[in-house]
Formats: structure tokens, sequence, C-alpha cells
């Protein structure tokens, strides 16, 4: 995991090195629905490798956001949901929703790639 100790001072830099990136924010974004499978969340992101998923999912459970649950089961079967402090960025993940809803609209970008994503929560 990045490490958490902030080079500038600001709490922002702590919040990015658990949330950063392209891709977690919206794992955790889809999370926010509850319980997922890894082909669900694959699904709902067709963007993203298989691989940079699987990453972005370690890294977040490693960081403490997503609970990763093994079923003992043939084939088997993979579970992740979000833990209480994952919970804890729903504010500022609808917040980042919002945004970029109005900005897309402002600037008249793709907006219908934008219904998909405020029906979500």
């Amino acid at each position: 995991m990045k490490r958490l100790n902030s080079k500038s001072g600001c709490a922002v830099e702590v919040t990015l090195s658990v949330m950063g990136g392209t891709w977690k924010p919206i794992v955790l974004f889809h999370l926010l629905h509850g319980q997922k499978r890894f082909s669900e969340l694959a699904r709902a992101i067709p963007n993203v490798t298989q691989r940079m998923l699987t990453l972005q999912l370690r890294e977040l459970e490693e960081a403490g956001m997503v609970t990763r649950t093994v079923h003992a089961e043939v084939p088997p079967r993979v579970d992740y949901e979000l833990t209480e402090m994952g919970q804890s960025l729903k504010p500022v993940l609808t917040a980042m929703r919002d945004w970029g809803q109005a900005y897309a609209q402002s600037r008249e970008l793709a907006p219908e790639l934008q219904a998909e994503c405020a029906a979500a929560v």
C-alpha cells in the first residue's frame, strides 16, 4: 500500500493515497449498493482489465475499504463489499458523481454516459 504520511501536510493527499486513481473511486462507487461478485464489478466497469480490477480491489482491501469473502464452492465464488470505513466515503463519491454530471452537462460532454451513474445511488 502507498505510504499514508503526507508529504504536503494536507489530508487530501492521504485521501488520494487510499482512493485515488482512475479505477478505485469507480469500484467504490459500484460497491455502495452492496456486495458484488468480481464478475459483476467487471461487467459494471467494462473498460477495466481483469488484472487492474484485481489489483485495485487488493489495494482497497489492504487499505481497509473493502472486504473480500471467498466461498468454498465449485466454481469458487468471491464477493466484495465495503467496510464501514468504505461506506463513510459515500458522501465523497456521490459529490464526485454530482460534480461530474454538472461539469459534463456544462461542457455538453457525453450526457448519455451520466444516466447510468446517476441511477446507481
